[in-house]
């Protein structure tokens, strides 16, 4: 059986909850992630018991979150706190689903970085990026989108419709850190971080947490609201050259392509069909790179396609509604795919997509996915 006969439409998230977002030196990962699994759970209206299926991203101890929670699951999975994670883990729950490992699965992920003051780079955290000179991954997202602007004549003007668009967002959400609204001169006299990137090009680090809860289709009708089933993935990773692969010509191009086409198969729709984008956005030339793989635009041309708003409400493609990692809060992709639920379910209030019926998710990273939601 393939992946679409496996998988399209068969699990639904009935559960997502947050915690707010900011700095909170006296709560630590578990206290945040149980916050948010109160709300999750209170979102899908299940009794705590019914919950058989836990997954950790950047908290500790599974076993100690499982204290924490009074929860004694069938199935359990513990992913470290790399941004990729995200949609690996919503993939991975719901293949756990399927073949029967669990009912219901909550996923959880809690951030203290902001309160700990966690550096991503630097002397704290040596890596790959140091042999080629970079002290974080700051350093290589500008030297991509440097040769962009070389090959493609790409501009920081264009680059900054990202970054306008998301802060115009994070503004109709309640929730959000960023709440002052930019322009595109703004951008372009932020302080640089490593050129052509400034200030306004990197993400957020905050404290905070996110709990999703899934279950097969079957069990989702019985859940309080309305589901939203998971109709399409897309995966790739990339190793052998995860390194080099960022300095090329090819800004990921590959991965990201195949990911989308195998999403889009799979769901049925193509990317006229989708309405909103929730788009991975740890510095803001990753949304132009996967615009092109997706197949958005023709190669080279995100600059131009972005321009005069398209990515804003009332664009042609609203993407990171709830703010994104920019403007919203750095919660590595998790929080992005609670956004598409709720812009699916029609609850975002002022920054609610209008007839929104399908959401894709994407995330160029070393392990690329692609996941496509609907309403049931």
């Amino acid at each position: 059986m393939s992946a679409a006969e496996l998988l399209r439409n068969k699990v639904s998230v009935v559960g997502v909850g947050n915690t707010a977002y900011g700095n909170f030196p006296e709560i630590d990962e578990y206290g945040l992630a149980a916050s948010a699994f109160r709300n999750a759970l209170e979102d899908s209206g299940l009794d705590k018991q019914q919950v058989d299926g836990l997954l950790v991203c950047r908290i500790p101890s599974y076993v100690r979150m499982g204290e924490v929670l009074g929860l004694d699951p069938r199935w359990t999975m513990t992913l470290p706190g790399h941004g990729r994670m995200a949609g690996m883990a919503i993939i991975e729950a719901a293949m756990a689903l399927v073949t029967g490992q669990a009912k219901y699965v909550a996923l959880m992920y809690a951030n203290i970085g902001r309160s700990r003051r966690v550096n991503y780079g630097g002397d704290e955290i040596p890596s790959f990026w140091d042999p080629w000179g970079f002290t974080s991954p700051g350093g290589a997202h500008a030297m991509m989108f440097q040769r962009h602007m070389d090959m493609y004549g790409t501009t920081t003007r264009q680059l900054a419709e990202v970054s306008v668009a998301f802060r115009h967002h994070a503004c109709l959400n309640p929730d959000a850190v960023m709440k002052k609204p930019i322009t595109i001169d703004d951008h372009e006299a932020a302080r640089r971080i490593v050129a052509p990137l400034g200030l306004l090009d990197y993400c957020l680090i905050n404290d905070g947490a996110v709990c999703i809860i899934l279950t097969t289709n079957d069990r989702a009708k019985d859940c309080r609201k309305a589901p939203v089933q998971i109709s399409g993935i897309g995966a790739r990773d990339e190793y052998r050259e995860s390194n080099i692969a960022l300095y090329t010509t090819d800004f990921r191009y590959a991965a990201v392509s195949e990911v989308g086409k195998s999403a889009y198969e799979m769901a049925g729709v193509t990317t006229s069909d989708i309405d909103a984008l929730m788009c991975y956005d740890n510095f803001s030339p990753t949304v132009l790179f996967t615009l092109e793989g997706l197949g958005f635009c023709p190669r080279g041309e995100a600059g131009r396609f972005v321009e005069n708003g398209t990515l804003k409400l009332g664009g042609r493609l609203p993407t990171n509604t709830d703010g994104g990692h920019l403007s919203n809060s750095y919660m590595q992709g998790w929080a992005l795919n609670i956004e598409a639920v709720r812009q699916l379910r029609g609850e975002c209030g002022k920054r609610q997509v209008a007839d929104c019926d399908i959401v894709q998710y994407a995330q160029a990273t070393p392990c690329t996915r692609s996941i496509i939601y609907t309403r049931a």
